[in-house]
């Protein structure tokens, strides 16, 4: 595992661990005090700092696998542990919201309400400071190292911060004589927490459907790659995300007479300036096209150089000696690069007649379009 890997996880457990630590009190702490002072509101919100502390560990478990080096079986990485935990975090609160939307629900048609006692007041001002605490701490690691999983449970903290001030609100709003103003609180917080688990969840579900990068880093990938020497033009550029990475594939027009390691050479920068720019791409796949396959007539159905080579010796049988033949396939047909030691040659008029004697052996078969002599 690479050090940043490795660190992203160490980063990523401690940041559960600390959360998870401080959801285990809040949780304590609002639901006795919710149950004691009869808060319909702050029950709620103790019912979602439980799945806080569901999330906390769910994060902790993800980050035991999302960070392992790819293998046999997951060649992408497990970049997608994070994401399809994600979802389960966005499903979880969806729950939770219904849940708590269902209990405050029968509290609002309870014609007997109490008021809660002042320390639920204390309770949601501490929920308040512990919450918004987390969520600087967590926001501030989840950018250090990239992390969308990170980053969904800073903004889980954030609305456990507004639920609380809602709560405070509500029970507030109770002990001035405003009958109902708890459980409506409750609602509140229940629609806060849907909205969150709503939004987590269909990121993370557009994601796992290979959806693409942003539209902005898309139109970077073009640009690095068209000012890159030897690219004549891009295509065919797809992409797709991998939890905190991503995948990149793209067609590279070359010129069409390179050699075959000259074309590699170009893949290899293509691969190695899209890494070095934009760091979620972490594999690029490249094809080297030697004209617009989008446009161009197909060469598919053309015969590979084995039986070229076969049906060369054919038509050409006595005509050449100590050659070397290039192929190249090109709109449909195969251009032929005849390569000969010009000492065959003692004029110029002779090596034109072969060429002319060549080409016609030739022009009766559509697969080829021309001839071509070279001299070494």
């Amino acid at each position: 595992m690479s050090e940043h890997l490795t660190a992203r996880k160490k980063a990523t457990q401690r940041v559960s661990l600390v959360s998870a630590i401080i959801n285990i009190i809040l949780s304590i702490v609002k639901l006795v005090v919710g149950f004691i002072s009869n808060s319909a509101a702050l029950i709620a919100d103790g019912l979602h700092s439980v799945s806080d502390l569901l999330s906390d560990a769910l994060v902790y478990f993800v980050a035991q696998h999302a960070h392992e080096e790819p293998d046999e079986q997951h060649p992408y990485g497990h970049g997608r542990f994070e994401t399809a935990a994600t979802l389960a975090l966005g499903i979880l609160l969806v729950l939770v919201a219904l849940g708590i939307a269902w209990d405050a629900t029968i509290h609002l048609l309870d014609d007997h309400v109490e008021a809660p006692g002042q320390i639920a007041l204390w309770a949601a001002a501490f929920s308040i400071v512990a919450n918004e605490g987390l969520y600087w701490y967590t926001l501030v690691v989840a950018k250090q190292y990239d992390s969308e999983l990170l980053k969904a449970n800073a903004w889980h903290h954030r609305t456990d911060a507004i639920s609380s001030v809602v709560v405070l609100i509500g029970v507030g709003g109770m002990m001035l004589g405003i009958p109902y103003l708890d459980a409506i609180a409750a609602i509140l917080v229940a629609l806060m927490i849907l909205k969150i688990g709503w939004s987590l969840g269909w990121d993370a579900l557009q994601e796992l459907v290979d959806s693409s990068l942003d539209a902005e880093l898309v139109e970077k990938a073009y640009s690095i790659i068209n000012k890159i020497d030897g690219v004549r033009s891009v295509h065919m550029l797809r992409t797709r995300r991998h939890g905190p990475t991503a995948a990149a594939d793209v067609h590279v027009q070359v010129s069409p007479r390179l050699t075959v390691s000259e074309g590699h050479m170009i893949s290899q920068v293509v691969e190695d300036q899209l890494k070095r720019a934009i760091k979620e791409i972490e594999d690029v796949t490249v094809h080297i096209d030697p004209e617009d396959d989008e446009e161009a007539p197909p060469s598919r159905n053309l015969p590979l150089r084995e039986k070229v080579l076969a049906y060369l010796d054919q038509q050409w049988a006595g005509m050449l000696d100590g050659h070397h033949i290039n192929l190249h396939y090109l709109a449909g047909r195969i251009d032929i690069e005849v390569i000969l030691p010009i000492a065959n040659f003692r004029s110029l008029e002779q090596a034109e007649a072969l060429k002319q004697q060549l080409q016609q052996a030739v022009s009766n078969n559509p697969d080829y379009r021309s001839v071509a002599l070279l001299y070494r």
